[in-house]
């Protein structure tokens, strides 16, 4: 396949493109809790774990950027803000579900 541009970022082949958008350490494990249902800021922090506040809210933008998640922002004191997984990012969930099926294969020596 040729070298094609998206967004101004260019690309040797459409593997690098879908790691760009959901690739990384953070992006699936987001992707894979909204899967279900809606999580507030504070929720995905405590189930991440170990992500910084920093990461998360960076993590969280650029998944909101791309169309997968959307942030609902409630008018309450103190402020509520809640992530749901849209539509484009559903389709997501089976290549991540694969990849989730692969490790646990590969960690029990399966493959």
């Amino acid at each position: 396949m040729p070298r094609f541009e998206f967004r101004g970022k260019y690309y040797n082949n459409p593997v690098e493109l879908s790691l760009d958008i959901i690739g990384g350490k953070w992006k699936m494990p987001i992707l894979w809790r909204l899967k279900d249902k809606s999580w507030r800021y504070s929720e995905l922090k405590k189930s991440i774990g170990k992500i910084t506040h920093k990461m998360l809210a960076q993590q969280l933008k650029e998944l909101e950027e791309d169309g997968l998640i959307s942030r609902k922002v409630y008018a309450s004191v103190p402020p509520k803000v809640e992530y749901s997984i849209k539509e484009k990012g559903k389709t997501t969930i089976p290549i991540i579900d694969s990849l989730r099926n692969w490790g646990e294969n590969f960690k029990e020596g399966k493959i």
